[in-house]
C-alpha cells in the first residue's frame, strides 16, 4: 500500500494563525509602491487579519530584531566608520545567534559546532578570500583544493577511475546542476518535453530548478515505511523521461530510498539515476565502517549514474561548498559550458556560478584534510549513539510515532487524535529547543549534529519532550503558534493564496528593516 499525499484541512487554526501573521507583514500593513518596493507605513492602519497588534510588532520585531538596536542603512554612509566599532556589533550579533546552537538545542543547522575549527578554517578562508577561482592562472591552488575535494569524495562514494565530480556553492545548485546534465544529455536521444521523476520526499531544490528549466516534475508516493515507491515510479516514465532520483536521506525523515531498485530500472529503461546525498553523503560512509546497517546507495550500485553531497554539512565546512559527482566524464561535459565567439574571449564555465571565491574552497580542503578519517570516524559515531538514544526515547513514549527506520535524522508524528503535534513543537520552543516542523504528515524532526552529542544534551531533550507531550495533551484543541511554514493545503485556489503571501515573506527579508 502506497502513502501518497493527503488533502490536509486548510483551515486549522494553527495555520491560519501563520497566515494571518505573514499576511500581516507581506500585505496588511506595508504597502508597494510601483517599482513594488515594500513600503514603511506612515499611519496606524487596521488589523483587519486575524491576531492582536500586538502579535503583529512582536512578529516584526522576529523577523528583524536587531532594528531598534542598530543603525539601519539605506544609503552608504558619507563617512566612514570605525572598524572596531562595526567588528564589534557584528560580534554581538554573531554570540546571540549562536548561543542556543552552542547549548546543542538546535536539529541541524550547526554540524560542527566546534568553534576553533571555525575560527581555522576562517584563518584558511582570509589567505584565499580575495582570490577568484576563475582566474586559475593566478590562483592555480584552486585546481589543487578543488580536484583533491573531489577525489576525496569520490574515494567516499567508492566511484572509480572514470568517476569524476565538480565543487558547487551548496546542495540546491548540485542538484540544480543534475537536472541540468541530464536535460542536456538527453536531447541528444531527441527528447523534446524532458520529465524527471522523483518520490514526494525528494528535495524541493530539484522542483525548483525544474521549474526554471522547464523540466515536468512526477512524483511517487511513499511506501508505508515512508521510502520511494518503485512500482509507481515505474508507472511514471515515459520516452521523455531524463532521469529518476533517489534520497540517502531525505531532508523531511532522514531515510534511504530503495536506490539499488530504483537503479535497477533506470538501467532497464535506458536512462540515468541520480542520488541525493546532500544530507548525508558525508555521514553514511562512516555509518557503515562503524556497523551499522546501511543499504548500499552510492556508485557501486550499478545504474547510479550521479551523487550530490554536501561538504558544508557533516563534511564540517564553512557554509557554502558542495560536490557533485559523476560515474563518467562523458556526463560530466554536459554540464559545461563553452563559447568560442566572444570578444571576450575564448569563455569556459564549468556549471552556472562565474566569479568564485577560492577561500571557501581552499577551507573546504583545509577542512577536510584536519579532520581526517579518525575525526570523522569519531564524530559520526558520537552522532549515531545520540540519534539512537533519542530514538529509542521517543519510541517509549505514548503518543509518538518514530517515522522510518531512521540513523541520525529523527522524524516523529502523533499517533492520538488529540495530540498536536505543533503544540508539542510551541511547548519546546519555550524550552529553547529548535526543532524542524514537517508536513504531510504532520511531524517534527531532530537532525542530530556534533552539538546535540554533547554530554546531557539528549537526556535533557527527551526529558523536556515528555513535558512537552503533556502540554499539548492539556492544551487539545488549543490553536498551534508553530507549525510547518507550507504546510496550508494543496488546492490551486489554496495555493495561489499561500505563493502570493511567501513571496511577500522573501520581499520583507530582502528589505531594511520598516522603521
Amino acid at each position: 500500500m502506497a502513502w501518497d499525499r493527503p488533502t490536509p484541512n486548510i483551515t486549522t487554526p494553527s495555520r491560519i494563525r501563520i497566515i494571518g501573521k505573514v499576511l500581516r507583514i507581506s500585505q496588511g500593513c506595508h504597502s508597494r509602491g510601483r517599482d513594488g518596493r515594500l513600503r514603511t507605513p506612515q499611519h496606524t492602519c487596521p488589523r483587519t487579519t486575524l491576531g492582536r497588534v500586538s502579535d503583529f510588532d512582536d512578529f516584526i520585531d522576529g523577523f528583524y530584531p536587531y532594528r531598534k538596536e542598530t543603525t539601519n542603512y539605506r544609503a552608504i554612509p558619507d563617512e566612514p566608520r570605525d572598524r572596531a566599532d562595526v567588528l564589534a556589533e557584528i560580534t554581538s550579533m554573531a554570540q546571540r545567534e549562536d548561543a542556543t546552537g552552542d547549548e546543542g538545542k538546535v536539529s541541524g543547522s550547526l554540524y560542527s559546532g566546534d568553534h576553533e575549527h571555525y575560527a581555522y578554517l576562517g584563518q584558511v578562508f582570509s589567505q584565499f578570500s580575495h582570490a577568484n577561482v576563475l582566474q586559475r592562472d593566478m590562483y592555480p591552488s584552486a585546481t589543487k583544493f578543488e580536484g583533491e575535494i573531489v577525489a576525496m569524495v569520490l574515494d567516499l562514494l567508492h566511484g572509480d577511475a572514470n568517476a569524476c565530480g565538480v565543487v558547487t556553492s551548496g546542495g540546491s545548485e548540485s542538484l540544480i546542476t543534475a537536472l541540468y546534465t541530464y536535460r542536456e544529455a538527453a536531447r541528444e536521444r531527441g527528447v523534446t518535453k524532458p520529465n524527471v521523476v522523483m518520490p514526494i520526499t525528494a528535495h524541493v531544490a530539484l522542483d525548483k530548478g525544474a521549474y526554471w528549466m522547464d523540466i515536468e516534475v512526477r512524483h511517487a508516493p511513499l511506501t508505508e515505511g515512508y521510502t520511494a515507491d518503485v512500482a509507481a515510479m515505474a508507472d511514471l516514465i515515459d520516452d521523455q523521461t531524463i532521469a529518476l532520483v533517489g534520497s540517502a536521506g531525505d531532508y523531511a525523515h532522514g531515510l534511504i530510498d530503495p536506490i539499488e531498485e530504483i537503479a535497477a530500472l533506470a538501467q532497464e529503461r535506458g536512462i540515468g539515476m541520480h542520488v541525493d546525498g546532500c544530507l548525508g553523503g558525508m555521514l553514511w560512509p562512516w555509518a557503515e565502517e562503524l556497523g551499522y546497517d546501511i543499504p548500499l546507495w552510492d556508485f557501486r550500485v550499478p545504474g547510479v549514474t550521479s551523487i550530490s553531497a554536501d561538504t558544508h554539512k557533516y563534511g564540517y565546512a564553512l557554509k557554502g561548498t558542495s560536490t557533485l559527482s559523476y560515474r563518467s566524464k562523458d556526463l560530466r561535459r554536459h554540464q559545461y559550458f563553452t563559447y568560442p565567439d566572444w570578444p571576450g574571449g575564448l569563455y569556459l564555465s564549468p556549471g552556472l556560478a562565474g566569479s568564485r571565491s577560492g577561500g571557501l574552497i581552499a577551507a573546504t580542503w583545509a577542512g577536510m584534510v584536519t579532520t581526517g578519517r579518525s575525526g570523522y570516524l569519531d564524530a559520526a559515531r558520537g552522532i549515531l549513539e545520540t540519534a539512537t538514544t533519542i530514538r529509542e526515547g521517543i519510541e517509549a513514549m505514548d503518543g509518538l510515532q518514530v517515522i522510518g527506520d531512521p540513523k541520525f535524522l529523527i522524524a516523529f508524528m502523533s499517533d492520538r487524535d488529540d495530540l498536536d503535534i505543533y503544540l508539542v513543537n510551541d511547548a519546546l520552543k519555550k524550552a529553547g529547543w529548535r526543532m524542524n516542523a514537517l508536513q504531510l504528515p504532520a511531524a517534527l524532526h531532530f537532525c542530530v549534529t556534533r552539538p546535540n552529542t554533547r554530554p546531557g544534551v539528549a537526556e535533557a531533550f527527551l526529558a523536556d519532550l515528555q513535558t512537552a507531550v503533556q502540554y499539548a495533551l492539556d492544551n487539545t484543541g488549543t490553536p498551534a503558534a508553530s507549525g510547518a511554514m507550507y504546510g496550508f493545503g494543496h488546492t490551486p485556489q489554496a495555493n495561489e493564496t499561500l505563493n502570493t503571501l511567501m513571496s511577500g515573506v522573501l520581499d520583507a527579508m530582502h528589505e531594511v528593516a520598516p522603521q
